[in-house]
């Protein structure tokens, strides 16, 4: 940072964590698409163990699968 300047931040902002606004459901289907339209592949997502942080964070542990399609 240049001298005399200062970076302030919106603490109220930080506080809020709209990621506890997001259903987990839709991270899962989120995360599982974007990964199939990568790998060109149908994979599912599961997530457990959501501990949202302070700051606007979350933790949480994720499981990525192919999804097993006989028929294929």
């Amino acid at each position: 940072m240049s001298e005399g300047k200062e970076k302030t931040y919106d603490v109220e902002k930080l506080l809020k964590n709209k990621l506890k606004t997001v259903s987990v459901g839709a991270l899962e289907s989120g995360i599982a698409k974007v990964i199939s339209d990568l790998v060109g592949e149908d994979y599912k997502c599961t997530i457990s163990e959501v501990k949202y942080t302070l700051f606007s964070g979350a933790d949480f542990h994720i499981k990525v699968e192919l999804t097993y399609n006989p028929e294929e």
